[in-house]
């Protein structure tokens, strides 16, 4: 009787110990995952720690479970704890949050309904091609640009034309000057001779040979009052400004009461209003000397200043306007050198072309007053040219053509006391005695020729005559 028991006691402890053993093995899970382990490097090797609430817990090793837990008596039994399983454990699987510790998420926002764009049309696409097609075009030829090298070099000297010139004047070309051989020392000497037979007077001359550039220059560079020889320089602009298109024969003036000069002509009694072509007025300022008319052609040529300009491009380095005509107080000046540099340039045709060159003169053959210049010429002498007259000077500018075809350019001009009539006899002197220089025939050196062959004729032996 007593083994049944002793067996059923038996099996009853058997059956509590597995029973403690199973919650031993729960409890020791619990406790091996509420430890937390402390690592000192970066191999995840565990530091020796214990747990407080068991202290028999060792980290990578055997835990034992007190038997008082079990509230029996019995061995304590190892439990495995792999320490590199359990934290990969935590790791992947978090502890879910606490209430406290939960987001509160917002409600989805509702979205807004998305509007579908339309497709581009074929037209959007087309422009599209274009426009990429056109900017690689331009991007090609400016590469192919940089890369060829004479166009680089067209490119940099275009460039160089079209930048402006800093701080550069308008530029000028200046006429050739006239070809000056030598000086002609025996009329020189005889001019000077008249010269002094008149004191008070001072003289200025410029005669040269065309043919042959022989001169005489006597104070030529010596500034003059110009009076009216100033309206040689003007009537040469006006002859170019012809043949520029700028203005037409046929065009018609307007007298102006500003424009009106007293003195010589006779256009400043006309009414104001009164129309004149512009080569009638031209006409009337060399042959009658009409001031009037003078000042009308510098007005429509642009004034003052403008044809200060063009003397200067022409080299009349001394020839200037300074005050409308009639300029009584000789304001405006000149040389006789720099009024025969004009008159060589207008024979040569320098200045306008050879018709307006023809015109010119043949006004100038026209002038009135004969006083001067044309008295010491010999007959059959033709001679184009304008004289100036007011009280501290008179002059002559021409070019004669003499009856054995030469020509010659003459300019003679006289600072005087005012009004003082032997400067107008002085000048005559001086033509005079010029121009019989100029008839003597050139002296021509005759170099000796050989012996011609000489032949004899029979009827010159008959007749007794001795060979030539």
């Amino acid at each position: 009787m007593e083994q049944p028991l002793a067996k059923n006691k038996s099996l009853g402890s058997q059956f509590k110990v597995n029973s403690f053993r199973n919650e031993g093995s729960k409890t020791a899970q619990s406790i091996s995952q509420d430890i937390n382990i402390p690592y000192k490097n970066e191999n995840l090797q565990p530091i020796a720690a214990r747990d407080i609430s068991n202290p028999k817990v060792e980290l990578g090793g055997q835990t034992k479970v007190g038997i008082a837990a079990m509230k029996g008596k019995s061995r304590s039994r190892p439990v495995n704890l792999p320490v590199k399983a359990l934290l990969n454990n935590q790791r992947a699987k978090p502890s879910p949050p606490t209430t406290a510790q939960k987001k509160v998420v917002p409600p989805p926002a509702t979205k807004r309904p998305v509007k579908r764009k339309k497709s581009p049309g074929l037209v959007v696409y087309a422009l599209r091609l274009l426009i990429f097609g056109m900017g690689t075009w331009v991007l090609a030829g400016t590469l192919l640009s940089a890369v060829n090298p004479a166009t680089r070099m067209n490119q940099q000297a275009k460039e160089k034309l079209e930048q402006p010139i800093a701080k550069a004047g308008p530029i000028v070309v200046v006429p050739p000057a006239i070809k000056l051989n030598q000086e002609i020392m025996p009329l020189k000497a005889a001019v000077q001779q008249l010269g002094a037979k008149n004191k008070g007077l001072t003289p200025g001359a410029f005669f040269v040979d065309l043919d042959t550039h022989n001169y005489l220059d006597w104070n030529g560079s010596l500034p003059f009052a110009a009076a009216s020889t100033i309206k040689v320089p003007v009537l040469v602009a006006f002859f170019q400004d012809v043949d520029a298109g700028k203005i037409r024969l046929d065009e018609k003036l307007t007298l102006q009461k500003k424009l009106i000069g007293s003195g010589s002509g006779g256009m400043q009694y006309q009414p104001l209003g009164t129309k004149f072509t512009v080569l009638n007025t031209a006409t009337q300022m060399i042959i009658t000397s009409d001031n009037t008319a003078t000042n009308m052609l510098i007005d429509r040529m642009g004034g003052i200043a403008k044809l200060n300009e063009r003397f200067q491009s022409w080299g009349l380095v001394s020839t200037k306007i300074n005050n409308p005509l009639p300029d009584l107080t000789g304001t405006n000046i000149t040389t006789p050198k720099d009024m025969g540099e004009l008159m060589s340039l207008v024979d040569r045709g320098e200045l306008m072309s050879l018709r307006s060159r023809d015109r010119l003169l043949e006004i100038m053959r026209r002038t009135k007053t004969r006083t001067l210049l044309p008295q010491g010429l010999g007959e059959g002498a033709i001679i184009a040219h304008k004289t100036g007259d007011i009280g501290s000077m008179v002059g002559d500018v021409g070019l004669v053509d003499m009856p054995n075809g030469k020509r010659y350019i003459a300019v003679a001009m006289v600072k005087r006391p005012h009004n003082d009539s032997r400067a107008q006899e002085l000048i005559r002197q001086i033509s005079r005695t010029t121009y019989q220089h100029f008839t003597k025939p050139s002296t021509v050196q005759v170099m000796p020729s050989p012996t011609p062959f000489i032949t004899t004729s029979p009827q010159a032996v008959e007749e007794g005559q001795s060979p030539r």
